[in-house]
């Protein structure tokens, strides 16, 4: 075979041999082992959204499928907040739009789609255009015979450094968690006391007493959150010791004055980043704060838009970027921001909690390996039923965090299994917070 002329020759080698992959690939995972005539010629068929929860949080995995016969790829679209208008936008929306398109032209199907509904940069439509994307690069990976991450630029790292959570009611409890934690290898550790704004702390509120809002909002008490935050640290730090990273989210419950006093106080313990410290209406307050603190802040998880990240990046007015890679339209875009970062110096920190599927946190891991400002990764924790849902799933062993080494992202979706699994009736209690006279307060 003339390899030098030959294109269908390049292609079928890796689909038709006995694949160096399939040693460590689950068999589920194999869907790329199949014969493809000529890479050029291959199409959409079609595009669906599924919503499963094997974890009791709702998912949402898109799936496109190919005219090539066991051709497929899989994508995260998951807002879980508004699950069935995600899934409504794909299957009523960009299934029509994407059928009979060149798989291969991933950048010239995300902007044509990006514009498809003229508004744009919305989560639902962003999340729906993530799965789209996800998939095409998992098929890209698959028609390829290589990771998504050599398609990306190969290895930075052997494998993704992670972060575990650490929570407790009392100083004392999280402190307990975190050598827990250590014990398995983790050497980043986010510390909470208790429940974003440690609203255990809050005493009965004013607006409960005269009936205002509802019999389970959360209450936040700033100032026992600061008290309460600032005595963490201090307990973590002295018996942890110095070599643990130590992470925290104010998750925007602070007025912008509260959440850098607490930053300041904070630097002492020396963060390895505090996450979320205003709101995305308060971008304004960064300029001020990065000429307060040393300590390295994390921004971004409520992301949408370009609008809101391109100039304070450039700016330098935070250490991480932490987008939601599907809440931005998928690998795609979030490859972009990546290298914006690298220019400024800031670094990685993808979202990744419990309502992102294993295909997004494989997303999330093969950025991770191909990027040089990798800075952290949130690890992820799956159930058995989860695994079973989506074999080759990563894996975290030692706080690294490993992805299959199959073709594509390396993991499949069992449509069987996740029908045994549907969503939930969402509850918005823990986005309802209020302060003593019954303000909503954003998370």
């Amino acid at each position: 075979m003339d390899r030098r002329n030959s294109l269908k020759g390049l292609v079928m080698m890796p689909l038709v041999a006995v694949p160096t992959w399939a040693r460590s690939a689950p068999q589920e995972a194999q869907s790329a082992n199949v014969p493809i005539d000529d890479y050029r010629k291959v199409k959409i068929r079609k595009v669906k959204a599924f919503i499963t929860a094997p974890q009791h949080i709702e998912l949402i995995v898109v799936k496109v499928e190919t005219d090539q016969p066991g051709l497929y790829g899989i994508g995260c679209a998951t807002f879980r907040q508004r699950a069935t208008t995600v899934a409504s936008a794909v299957n009523d929306y960009l299934d029509d739009f994407c059928r009979g398109k060149d798989v291969n032209n991933i950048e010239d199907i995300w902007q044509t789609a990006y514009v498809s509904s003229y508004w744009r940069n919305g989560p639902v439509l962003n999340n729906a255009l993530s799965g789209l994307d996800q998939a095409l690069w998992d098929i890209k990976g698959k028609i390829a015979g290589l990771p998504v991450y050599q398609l990306l630029g190969g290895k930075c790292r052997f494998a993704v450094d992670t972060y575990t959570h650490a929570s407790g009611q009392s100083p004392e409890a999280v402190l307990e968690n975190v050598q827990k934690y250590q014990e398995q290898g983790f050497r980043n550790i986010r510390i909470q006391l208790g429940g974003y704004g440690s609203t255990h702390l809050s005493q009965e509120p004013a607006y409960k007493k005269y009936q205002f809002g509802q019999g389970d909002d959360n209450t936040v008490d700033a100032q026992a959150y600061i008290s309460g935050t600032l005595k963490m640290f201090a307990k973590v730090r002295e018996k942890a010791g110095a070599q643990v990273e130590l992470l925290h989210d104010i998750h925007e419950r602070l007025q912008p004055m509260e959440a850098i006093d607490l930053i300041k106080r904070l630097e002492q313990y020396r963060p390895f980043f505090v996450e979320d410290p205003f709101s995305p209406e308060n971008m304004g307050w960064f300029e001020l704060l990065r000429k307060q603190t040393s300590v390295p802040i994390a921004m971004g998880e409520l992301f949408n838009s370009p609008h809101e990240w391109l100039d304070p990046m450039s700016k330098r007015w935070f250490d991480f970027i932490r987008i939601h890679i599907s809440q931005i339209g998928g690998i795609t875009p979030a490859m972009k921001v990546a290298r914006l970062g690298e220019w400024y110096n800031v670094r990685t920190a993808w979202h990744g909690p419990g309502d992102v599927s294993p295909v997004g946190h494989a997303a999330n891991a093969h950025i991770d390996l191909a990027v040089w400002n990798f800075g952290i990764q949130e690890a992820p924790r799956f159930n058995d039923a989860l695994i079973e849902v989506f074999p080759g799933a990563p894996t975290v062993k030692d706080g690294f965090m490993f992805v299959n080494e199959a073709p594509g992202l390396g993991v499949d979706f069992n449509e069987a299994l996740a029908k045994k699994y549907p969503a939930p009736k969402y509850n918005y209690n823990w986005t309802q917070l209020r302060k003593n006279d019954g303000t909503p307060v954003r998370p």
